[in-house]
Order: C-alpha cells, then sequence, then structure tokens
C-alpha cells in the first residue's frame, strides 16, 4: 500500500537538497564576487551595470570611481587609468538618475577612494523614484544585508550562473562553453572586467557615429509629434533640489575626496534642439547651469571641467549616433582634455563656459549642413 506522507517526505527532502546545493554553488563559485574576488574560477561579468557594480566594488582594487551615465558606459577602466594615472573602477549606470548614482556611490565610498570622476549632466537630477521604489536597482545587494545575501544564495537563476561559470573552468570545456557563453543566455558573457559595456572591436563605429545619423536624430527630436519629449524631466525647481541632495550632499559629506566633475560634450545638435523646438527647456538648461557651476566651485575638493562648447568635438556630428551620445574617440578625448586641465572652469568666473555655450547655439544654423 502506498504511503503518501512517506513520497511527500522524499519529495521535500529532495527539494531541500537541490536547494542546499544551489546555495553551496552560489557560495563558491560567487559569480558577482560579492564575498571574495574571484580565485577558484574565472572571474566572469556581466552587462547588467546596476547588478554587476555591487559586486565590483567588492571585488576590485581601486582608488578612483568613474560615474556617468550612458555616455560614460563604453569608456574602458585601463584607458582611464592610463590617461589620469589611477587605478579605477567604472561604476556608470545607462539612463540613470541623480538618486541611483548617490546610491551606488555611496557604497563605492565605504572602500574611501581618492578620487570620484563624474561624468554629470542636467537630466540626471529629474525626479525619480526612491531607489527602494526602483526595480532595477538590487539594493539589498549593495547593502550586503540579510535580504540580499539570501536572495543571491538562494537564486536559482544564479545557480545557473555559477553552473555554467564552473563549467567554463574546467580546461577540456572551456572553448566549447565560451563560445556557447552569450548575453542572450548567460548574464556573465565577460571574461575581461574591462570589457564591461565596452564596444566589440568589430562594432561599425564609423556606420554609426556620422554626421547622417546625427542629423537624422536632429530631425526626429525636432519633429512636432516629438519634440515635447525635449522637455521631459526638465523642472527647475525638482533639479535643484536633487542636486543638492544628491551631488553637493554627497561632495560636502566627503571633503577629503576629490571630486572631478565634468559635463560632457554633447553634440551642439543637442543645444539647437532645444532652442528650435523647446526655448523653454533650453532656458531651464541655462539657468541651472549657472546655478550648478559656481555652487560646485564652492568646494575646494570640486574640479569642474566643461566640454559642452569644446567646438572641436561638438561640431564635428562625425562625432555623435544621435544628438547626445559621442564615438569612443570622444571618450579618449575627454580623458586627455581632463588629465592636461583643457577646459577647466575658473573658479573666478563659473559661468564663462556657458556663456560660450550660448553663442555658439545661438549661431549655430543646421541648414548649413543639410545643403
Amino acid at each position: 500500500m502506498n504511503n503518501p506522507a512517506k513520497y511527500l517526505l522524499r519529495f521535500l527532502g529532495a527539494s531541500a537538497l537541490m536547494i542546499l546545493l544551489a546555495v553551496v554553488l552560489n557560495f563558491v563559485v560567487d559569480p558577482l564576487q560579492l564575498f571574495r574576488p574571484a580565485r577558484l574560477f574565472p572571474a566572469m561579468y556581466s552587462q547588467d551595470s546596476r547588478m554587476q557594480d555591487a559586486g565590483l566594488i567588492r571585488s576590485q582594487q581601486f582608488d578612483t570611481v568613474f560615474m556617468g551615465t550612458s555616455l560614460g558606459i563604453h569608456y574602458r577602466q585601463s584607458d582611464i587609468d592610463r590617461a589620469l594615472g589611477v587605478r579605477s573602477v567604472k561604476l556608470a549606470l545607462p539612463g540613470s538618475t541623480s538618486k541611483e548614482q548617490k546610491f551606488v556611490l555611496d557604497a563605492a565610498l565605504e572602500r574611501r577612494p581618492k578620487r570620484i570622476l563624474w561624468q554629470m549632466d542636467d537630466w540626471i537630477f529629474r525626479d525619480a523614484p526612491d531607489v527602494e521604489k526602483d526595480v532595477y536597482v538590487p539594493v539589498d545587494l549593495y547593502r550586503r544585508n540579510v535580504k540580499g545575501i539570501a536572495g543571491y544564495l538562494f537564486s536559482g537563476a544564479m545557480a545557473r550562473e555559477s553552473l555554467w561559470i564552473l563549467a567554463r573552468s574546467i580546461p577540456p570545456l572551456e572553448p566549447v562553453v565560451a563560445r556557447l557563453t552569450t548575453g542572450v543566455l548567460f548574464k556573465f558573457p565577460i571574461a575581461n572586467v574591462d570589457d564591461i559595456n565596452a564596444l566589440h572591436p568589430r562594432f561599425d563605429v564609423a556606420g554609426f557615429y556620422n554626421e547622417r545619423n546625427a542629423l537624422a536624430a536632429f530631425r526626429r527630436v525636432t519633429a512636432p509629434v516629438r519634440s515635447r519629449y525635449l522637455a521631459e524631466g526638465f523642472d527647475y525647481d525638482a533639479m535643484v533640489r536633487h542636486f543638492e541632495h544628491d551631488a553637493i550632499g554627497l561632495i560636502a559629506g566627503n571633503p577629503d575626496i576629490k571630486f572631478d566633475i565634468y559635463f560632457p560634450p554633447y553634440s551642439i545638435l543637442q543645444f539647437v534642439a532645444m532652442r528650435d523646438a523647446s526655448p523653454a527647456t533650453l532656458k531651464i538648461v541655462y539657468d541651472f547651469s549657472a546655478y550648478a557651476a559656481p555652487r560646485l566651485l564652492q568646494f575646494p575638493n570640486v574640479r569642474l571641467s566643461d566640454f559642452r562648447a569644446a567646438k572641436e568635438i561638438t561640431h564635428d556630428l562625425n562625432n555623435y549616433g544621435d544628438v547626445i551620445h559621442h564615438s569612443p574617440s570622444v571618450d579618449l578625448k575627454v580623458l586627455s582634455m581632463l588629465a592636461a586641465g583643457k577646459y577647466a572652469v575658473d573658479r573666478a568666473a563659473p559661468t564663462a563656459s556657458l556663456d560660450q555655450l550660448r553663442a555658439q547655439v545661438e549661431a549655430y544654423r543646421v541648414d548649413n549642413i543639410e545643403r
């Protein structure tokens, strides 16, 4: 006669064993390197910056933290290190808000770096949910609290990643596993930390970053049916409030750390688009810049650089894939200019670069290019 209770106990016992094995596997392999830098198994990395950064903060040795948005996501740590003579960790978050950036920087500051290299723009200070309500940021992993550690160790998806990393560490299997490892099937396809979100060597840079694409993007964002999106997120009072809390609060609270902040080189078309299709938004940008630059330079531990008026970059539309995002060659130019102190904002004239930008935007004519 069958005993249902016996089979239930066997099922529960087998389930408990599988869960225990997953926990042990995740702890030993530790895909995110939350507990220790990878030694027994090859280090693998994810393109998901909001998750991966929690592990990079714990596993990497660094004296400089690089923070930014999608404009900084393609930078290579090795290029930052070589240009600035530092040892960096890249924690840039595409599409991020100042709330997300401050949260990640707070976690990184526990490691006491000497320097924060911060690609800062006005749009990060838009209104957004607190990180506690942000479903894309695994806040408990950064805090390494009970909830975060338990969720990590008991995760079946993470166990699959652990098993794949384990298989990749077996020499006879490594070539086959490496070929099968893609970002579609697995979250940790990258074998070199320097390659996280960097463009692939075979990426068609010239085919993506060119004048044709930049002008096409300009026409899209200035079209009457889309131009309202230029104003999205631009609320002066909200931007100032978040700037004070997230940027100034962080700087003032860490006077022993150098903050190397730069405004990135948007193409001139970004501001011309606002001029032509959303002048009220352009006014907010100007007003916010006029407030933010002097405020930042009140702090002796801040150096501010403004590349928005770097005409040799921003007027060369072959540098851009749209009106904002620039090519990897511009990454290297920005690092070089930071190292040389070019376009550093003078504390005695904190809005001089903004005045240059205003003049360039006022004088620029798209018709002269499109002919």
